[in-house]
Formats: structure tokens, sequence, C-alpha cells
């Protein structure tokens, strides 16, 4: 009996200590350590051949490299890191830089022993297994990407890090001028590419660049700085308190007493600038093309919208102007385009457009027989047959109206203006009114006519064909299949000479503006504009510039309900234009 006393005791004795033993091992987990030598020593016992080495995990060829890609996956390893060669890295000209696929992490780093780890924050965005870039990495980067089909908007924080930025040579005027207040009639000029001058300051005290004598403005009130990377003016409220005002809108910070400054605010020509209650200023900015324009030339858009308040309507209006065309001194092209069913098409005529017809005026024998017939008639079908051609645009279409204006030996101006659609573009010329463009609404006599000749004439009451109502277009290939109605040949005006002491102006419009402002409504107020500017005592700026500006306004008082553009050519030598220089304060 004492003997079976003993050995359970003995037992319970035994099983405590193996209890306690399993305690023990659960809490220090003495079996990592075992396992970690055990991976380690496999790591360094693993060979690896020089071919291995010297063979590209990933061809040039994509689908050669998704063949490779199992083969490839043998060098990853656990956790996701790319483990370079001494050799690789003296080298990366031929060998490049391996990316292999990681769990999401914050920010790619370079880890010990020369560990390159590239951490990609999205699972779809990533490289195949084992990639080696031959290239310099940010080009190879960029050109792998689009093997692979990826979006380039996806990764972009990622990318950014390797890919040089590629910023045009964008030169930009800015000048200021008062035109209310205690310093009315101070001006201020300075251009983008003028660091020494950059920031321009706005205030009561010197040094301010622009220094207004109002005791409502701070002693330094605001800033004006060129963003380089938007290529664009920026305006901030330096903490003042009387706050600034943009078109009318608070940009100063809410807590006026704070002297915190606001957040930058892009600029653009036109544009109000209002220091306190009375000092406003007015904003003219000139690209590089516009100082090289041998006459006045202002540009506007706005999309409107159909009720005062109102959300704004999606813009499809596109205008543009290149002077001179590339390559090309004597020309300059002016166009608008009024995109239906999206902004695309319009986008593609505009950028095409231009291409086109630097194209065809590149051959000299063309470019002098323009020259010396003063008719450009051919070169603008041409440009815009070919145009349509190059075009893709199924399901989307637009108007386009180009106003063709060239120079001779002599520098006599001439015009000539080619259009589809209803954008249209009138011409004053020593008095007399010149329509350089034709209306091309399916309700339209001249396009009634055309179709009854084609033997297909419109039923009464007829007044769009497929949902449109024009019935002529760039784009819109689906519709043209459908009804061979429809066309894209321009109506090309007769040439216009311009005699630049005439008073002669152009204005190229969307027709949002037209159809609620007459031609008549249009001279008269171009008339009154230029009569001010002969009764101000200063120069007042580009002219043009406030022209289109007023007709703007014009047709925003007349409750247009559609996208508007203006683009407005100011040929009267007689005008006074600002220029790119830098004016003393």
């Amino acid at each position: 009996m004492a003997m079976l006393e003993s050995i359970v005791v003995f037992t319970l004795l035994l099983l405590m200590l193996i209890l306690i033993i399993i305690l023990i091992l659960f809490a220090f987990k003495p079996w990592r350590f075992f396992s970690f030598s055990l991976f380690s020593f496999s790591s360094r016992s693993r060979s690896i051949k020089v071919e291995d080495v010297e063979r590209p995990l990933v061809s040039d060829d994509v689908n050669h490299s998704q063949d490779q890609s199992n083969d490839s996956t043998r060098n990853y390893d656990l956790e996701g890191a790319c483990y370079q060669s001494e050799a690789l890295l003296r080298s990366p000209r031929n060998k490049g830089l391996v990316h292999k696929q990681r769990l999401p992490s914050a920010s790619p780093h370079l880890a010990q022993g020369d560990s390159l780890i590239l951490e990609i924050s999205d699972p779809s965005e990533d490289l195949l297994v084992g990639q080696t870039l031959k290239r310099p990495l940010a080009t190879e980067h960029l050109i792998e990407a689009l093997k692979l089909g990826r979006p380039e908007n996806q990764n972009e924080n990622s990318i950014q890090e390797f890919v040089p930025k590629v910023i045009s040579d964008q030169r930009s005027c800015l000048s200021l001028e008062v035109v209310s207040g205690p310093s009315r009639g101070i001006r201020c000029s300075v251009q983008s590419t003028n660091p020494s001058r950059l920031p321009l300051t706005l205030g009561r005290v010197s040094p301010s660049d622009l220094l207004l004598k109002d005791a409502e403005v701070s002693g330094k009130h605001a800033m004006i700085t060129w963003n380089s990377n938007k290529l664009k003016w920026e305006l901030v409220d330096m903490g003042s308190l009387n706050g600034t005002l943009l078109n009318s809108q608070p940009i100063n910070h809410p807590d006026s007493g704070s002297r915190q400054w606001g957040h930058p605010m892009e600029l653009a020509s036109g544009d109000t600038i209002t220091l306190g209650t009375t000092s406003n200023i007015q904003v003219h900015i000139l690209s590089q093309n516009e100082c090289m324009v041998p006459f006045g030339v202002g540009m506007i858009s706005d999309p409107m919208s159909l009720r005062r308040g109102g959300k704004k309507l999606p813009m499809e209006d596109v205008c543009y102007y290149q002077w001179p065309l590339p390559g090309i001194d004597q020309f300059g092209v002016f166009g608008i385009c009024d995109g239906h069913g999206g902004v695309e098409a319009a986008k593609s005529a505009s950028k095409i457009l231009p291409e086109m017809l630097a194209t065809i005026l590149s051959d000299p024998v063309i470019r002098e027989r323009v020259l010396s017939q003063h008719d450009a008639s051919d070169v603008l079908k041409d440009a815009f047959l070919r145009a349509e051609a190059s075009m893709n645009n199924y399901y989307e279409g637009c108007t386009a109206t180009v106003l063709l204006v060239w120079a001779d030996a002599d520098e006599n101006f001439y015009a000539q203006c080619a259009n589809v659609g209803d954008s249209a573009c009138l011409m004053n010329v020593g008095g007399k009114q010149i329509k350089m463009t034709e209306d091309h609404k399916i309700s339209s006599y001249s396009e009634r006519l055309r179709m009854e000749g084609m033997g297909e004439p419109l039923r009464d009451g007829e007044t769009r064909l497929c949902g449109l109502n024009l019935a002529r277009m760039l784009g819109d290939k689906f519709v043209k299949q459908q009804d061979s109605r429809f066309s894209s040949e321009p109506f090309i005006s007769e040439p216009v000479h311009i005699n630049q002491t005439s008073g002669a102006f152009a204005l190229l419009a969307s027709d949002g503006f037209w159809d609620v402002v007459t031609a008549k409504k249009t001279i008269q107020l171009v008339a009154q504009e230029r009569e001010k500017e002969l009764m101000a005592e200063s120069e007042t700026g580009n002219l043009a510039d406030k022209i289109a500006n007023v007709l703007l306004n014009e047709a925003r008082t007349q409750r247009t309900k559609d996208n508007t553009s203006i683009i407005f050519l100011d040929f009267d030598s007689t005008s006074r234009r600002i220029s790119c220089k830098v004016d003393d304060p």
C-alpha cells in the first residue's frame, strides 16, 4: 500500500514538472532561435550559378518575361526583399536594379547590406517578380509600366522619386495696374524668368514692389509668386488687417486678427485684386507668344450657368492660338472649338488643326503661293480635311472656327477664316462689318439648300438630325455613318486685307456669345472701350484683354445659358498695348 502511494506521488510530481517545462517553453519560445539558424544556414549554403546572374530575370519581350517568371521565383525570399550582388551594383547601366514584390508599406528605403527594398503601396501596381531594368531607372520604370498596361496615374508617389520633372520653357509676364484708390495709375511688371524680382510684394511701406499710399492697405499686405510646377502666378494674403479680395471673393485668413497668411490663389489675366476697400488692381498676364504677336490679343472663357448663382455648366469650349506657327514666322492661327457630347473632340481638333496648318505651310511652294496671291483657301480646306481624317471621335464632335492671319514682306496683314458649325467670326475693317463664317445649324437656309441638292431634303419643321442641331462638324463619326447629310467640309471666307490704321478688329466667339449679343451691339461695345482708352490719361494695359472681358460680361448680363469663349484681335496700330518690360514702381 505504501509503495502504491509512493508511485502516485511520484507520478503527480512528474506531471507537474512536465507542465512547468511546457509553460516555460511557451513563455520563452526557444525554437525560434533554432529556426532562424536553420534558415540562415540554408541561405548561406544556397549557391548561385554565374549564368543565372548574367541572364536577365525579365527580358525586353513581355511575353518571354512571363514565361520566365516561374523560374525567377526561386530568387524571391520570404520577406520580399531583393538582395543584390556587388557586381550588379557596380554596373547599373548594364544590369539595372532588380525590383520585386513586397507587402504594402509606407515608403521605400535602403536596408543594410546594400539591399534595395522598393515598397509599393498598391498590390495591383506591382512589377513582375524578378524584373531587371536594363536602361536608366527612371526611363525603364515608365517603359515597363506601359508594357504591363498600368494606368499612368497609379503609384504616382512611388514613381515621382525616380522620374525627373520636365518643365516647359514657359515665360510669362505679369503686369499690375492700380485702377482705383489713392494710388490710381501706378503700374508694375515682372517676368517669371527674373527670379531676382520675385516674389512681388504689395503693401503700404517700402520695400514693397507695388507701393500703395492707402491707409487701408497693410505695410506688407499681399504677395505674388510664380509657381514653376503649375506654371501659374499665385496671390497670397500676408495676414493683412483689412483683407484681400480676388474678383470680389475674400482670400485672406478667416481670422483677420490672427495675422495668419491665406492660401495661395491662382491668377488669370483680367482678374481684379482688391486691397482693403478702395484700391483695385487689374491683372494682365502675357505669355511669351503673346509678347511676340504684332497686334493686340484678348482671350477669355466662362462655362456660365443655367441661372444666376447656379452650378457652372460643364466646359466644352476650347479656344487657342499660336503666333507664329512653328517654323513659319509670317503666319499665325486663332481658333475656337465648341464640343458637344464632351470636350475630347474639341481638344483633339484644337491640337490637330494648328499642326496641319503648320505642316502644309512648311512647303515653301505653297507658302509662297499664299503670300503672292493673298489667298489661303486651299490651305484651310486641306487642313480641315486632314484634321477630320486624323480624329477618332465617334460619339463626340465639335464646331471649329479657324482664323489664319499672315503678314507679307511689306508687313501688310491678311486674314482668312474657315469654319464648320456655329462658332462665328466677325471682322470690322474701316467701319465695314464683314461676316467671316457661315452658320451650319440644321435650320439654316444654306444647309437646307445643300441637303436639297444632295436629293435628301429635310422635312418641314425638322430642325435636328440624329438628335443634333448641327449639319457640319468635326468628329461624330458614328452619326456621319448613319446619315450622309452630315459633313465636315468647311466654309471658307474671302481673304481680307487689314489696314492697321483703319481701327480693324476681329472677334471669334462660340454660340454662347452670339445667342445673346448681336453684331451691332458688339461693334458698339468695342467702340466705347476704345473711346475710354483714348480719353485715359495714362496707358491702361492690354486693350484687347479689356474688350474681351467687356464682351464676356455683356453675354453674362444677357444671361447666356451656354459655354462662352471669346478671342478678340485688335489690329489698330494706334491702340496702346502693355509690353513685357519691368517698370519701377
